[in-house]
């Protein structure tokens, strides 16, 4: 199979969608891997050495696609790349189709066979390709937070971890899933008081066991939640329904609670956001606005900072599913896996996932008809 790396084009998206070590596992197996020219320089990756694993760099994206019989990438193809999906190409990225009304309809139009890698999912409901940038996105909402939390960053001038006679920051997570639970690890690890919100309790008995009480929980309800705002210093939102639009859990009643140069950090907004007062995208230039006097931070690929650790994670994580469909096919590929079969978002322009199909109203069509 030819398969196709183009540079990622999303603001300061350094990320790379396979790693050179990755590129040789695939080219062991007799596919053609083809990549961008630079694509992985900022995640510490040169041309020579995706040429030593194998690969042949091209010079433009528009080659790349036109190539290419899958494309491997990190983020959902931005405006400017839709015109460059081919026909029943195969894409195998970061979707998060539920609130892009816009790229869902490129991709059918395209006729794009498109596997989500953040709605792969295993019998046991977890999320292979999704959970290391949860991982690293929980651990960088703290170190984020606190940074956020300087007077210098118009924040309220609070220490996380407090100090000598000083009280540290109270941080309320919302969710215990992976992302939470890294969250927790970090500032906890950093000294600051630490409650992890959720509705479900076997999730919080898990963080109050991995802690051993160090950080406390609380089944999430709003009324509760609106109480602890005025204490809140940072607040981590975290929720997740896999594959559809983040429901809206932090009212704007709720921020309005909170005192000015509080921090919030909505990790859900891959999904449309988790915070009433959410209602942008900002980016890793421009990461934060203001609003009832609250920094709202609401950056879409946080993990894209960390390019180079990011990466490596990624490619450990994907290229079995890659190898997988590269040899046998994608059909054959998600017959005989079901949590492959789980990630397939579009296929021959029919949306093949119910919870995206709900959150945008689009025609479902479960794909065992189609196949």
């Amino acid at each position: 199979m030819i398969i196709g790396v183009p540079k990622e084009i999303k603001n300061n998206e350094n990320r790379v969608g396979l790693i050179p070590s990755g590129v040789y596992a695939l080219t062991k197996l007799n596919n053609t891997v083809l990549i961008e020219k630079n694509a992985g320089l900022n995640s510490g990756y040169s041309d020579e050495l995706y040429i030593e694993a194998g690969a042949t760099i091209i010079d433009s994206a528009k080659e790349v696609y036109k190539r290419s019989e899958m494309i491997i990438k990190v983020k959902e193809p931005q405006e400017s790349e839709f015109e460059l999906l081919q026909e029943n190409q195969i894409l195998f990225t970061y979707l998060h189709l539920a609130p892009d009304y816009k790229q869902a309809k490129a991709l059918l139009d395209k006729k794009v066979s498109a596997i989500a890698y953040e709605t792969v999912q295993k019998e046991d409901k977890s999320l292979p390709l999704l959970a290391p940038m949860s991982e690293i996105a929980g651990k960088m909402s703290v170190q984020i937070g606190a940074t956020l939390l300087q007077k210098n960053n118009e924040g309220k001038g609070v220490l996380l971890g407090g100090v000598s006679g000083v009280l540290p920051a109270e941080v309320l997570i919302i969710g215990a899933g992976v992302v939470g639970t890294n969250a927790a690890r970090v500032a906890s690890g950093m000294g600051a008081r630490v409650i992890v919100a959720d509705v479900n309790l076997s999730a919080l008995k898990k963080i109050n066991d991995l802690f051993n009480g160090h950080v406390n929980t609380m089944i999430s309800s709003e009324l509760d939640l609106l109480n602890l705002m005025s204490k809140t210093d940072l607040l981590i939102s975290s929720v997740l329904v896999p594959g559809s639009r983040a429901p809206k859990v932090i009212s704007e009643e709720m921020v309005k609670k909170m005192q000015p140069g509080s921090v919030i950090v909505d990790v859900a907004i891959d999904q449309g956001g988790s915070v009433e007062t959410i209602d942008r995208t900002t980016s890793h230039d421009n990461p934060y606005y203001i609003k009832h006097g609250v920094i709202h931070y609401s950056v879409a690929n946080m993990p894209g900072a960390v390019s180079k650790s990011s990466t490596q994670a990624l490619t450990a994580a994907t290229i079995s599913y890659i190898k997988d469909i590269s040899t046998k096919g994608l059909i054959k590929a998600i017959k005989e896996d079901s949590s492959l079969k789980a990630g397939l978002n579009t296929y021959q322009g029919k949306l093949t996932y119910k919870a995206v199909s709900q959150s945008l109203n689009i025609e479902y069509t479960d794909i065992d008809t189609l196949i």
